[in-house]
């Protein structure tokens, strides 16, 4: 067990899950306050592996869907404050069972930082884990459909007052709809708790570790600011990954389009990169980037906006004229299979090109 005691480990975690959120994954001020509230109320916030927790455990998994986009704003009166926590105990009510653990849907300054506030809430300890990785756009990106394990039921809470429970979906295509749809109702996300889940099947799902990875970035990056060491390569190292520009932001349009953020980011390089140009091509996360059309990442693999200090930029702030440097890493394995890549490559997000990995493309680049 791991146990994130202090303000700085905090800041640490959010940090490296912000960094590994590629863009998206929720605002990382708000998953500070979070946790930093629960810290403040005494309450625990306990990583496990899931060799810790009783075999007849059930886990759930707590998450936000809905848009980034910097001038989102709820609708309607407020009329739940804290929605995830109403979905919380809806889902127990109709599991008719005590909920042992919690999981994160994914990585990213928010929504990862939520599940260790719903844990620490509910006394319960948090996997050390998440069905992702990283951060992606749509509930078809989650680790159950490459085993066909399904994410119902789930309960969808929105501030405004609705309350939806989804008992069943005929596919993911509707239950993503179903979500999103609730989301653009409330002008700004809903709180969702699904995927119940018995250790056995976690077993087959979980991507295994990445919170505690979260922690270790994050920790990497202040230690190397305090070191004077650059904090840039210490990211890439631990992430085996690679420094693929640095430039300034040249343009940058994005529209909320049906609950997602949706743009097109143009980074002018500067020093090795002089002359060049990178763009990216963004679903609330940075999916594919290409420099001087030519693609140099592709959906599933990682594509991170780092500014100088090595803090993650995500795209509700990321702004023209704002310096940044891109780094690249490989994607969970599970991914990279034929079946993940149904439901997270190029051809997922339309475009007409086949996946190719990150290592072979950096290697044409350079």
């Amino acid at each position: 067990m791991l146990e994130i005691k202090s303000i700085e480990q905090v800041e640490d975690f959010v940090r490296g899950a912000t960094i590994l959120g590629t863009g998206g994954g929720g605002d990382p001020g708000e998953g500070f306050k979070l946790l930093e509230k629960a810290l403040s109320e005494g309450k625990k916030v306990k990583l496990v592996s899931l060799s810790e927790i009783d075999r007849d455990s059930i886990i759930v998994v707590p998450y936000y869907v809905g848009t980034i986009a910097p001038d989102a704003k709820t609708k309607k009166h407020v009329r739940i404050e804290e929605p995830i926590k109403v979905a919380f105990r809806e889902m127990e009510r109709i599991l008719g069972l005590k909920i042992s653990a919690v999981l994160s849907s994914e990585l990213g300054g928010f929504n990862a930082s939520l599940a260790l506030y719903v844990g620490a809430y509910m006394d319960l300890p948090i996997v050390d884990g998440d069905l992702l990785g990283r951060a992606a756009p749509e509930l078809h990106q989650c680790t159950v459909h490459v085993f066909d394990i399904p994410m119902y039921p789930s309960v969808i809470v929105s501030e405004t007052g609705n309350r939806v429970v989804v008992y069943e979906y005929s596919d993911i295509d509707d239950y993503e709809a179903i979500a999103r749809y609730l989301s653009v109702l409330s002008g700004r996300f809903v709180a969702v708790v699904d995927t119940p889940l018995k250790i056995v099947d976690a077993e087959k799902i979980v991507i295994k570790e990445t919170m505690s990875l979260c922690l270790r970035v994050g920790e990497a990056v202040r230690l190397a600011r305090t070191s004077r060491i650059d904090p840039l390569e210490e990211v890439r190292k631990i992430l085996d990954g690679w420094r693929i520009f640095e430039g300034i932001v040249e343009s940058y349009q994005y529209r909320d389009e049906k609950g997602f953020l949706r743009g097109e980011a143009v980074v002018r390089g500067v020093g090795k990169w002089s002359g060049k140009k990178l763009k990216t091509w963004i679903m609330n996360e940075h999916l594919m980037a290409w420099i001087d059309d030519k693609p140099i990442v592709m959906a599933p693999d990682l594509i991170m906006f780092l500014d100088d200090e090595g803090e993650g930029i995500t795209n509700s702030i990321l702004k023209e004229g704002m310096k940044v440097n891109v780094l690249a890493s490989r994607a969970p394995a599970i991914w990279r299979t034929e079946k993940g890549l149904k439901y997270f490559s190029p051809r997922k997000f339309g475009f007409d090109m086949d996946y190719v990995p990150v290592e072979e493309l950096v290697g044409k680049i350079s």
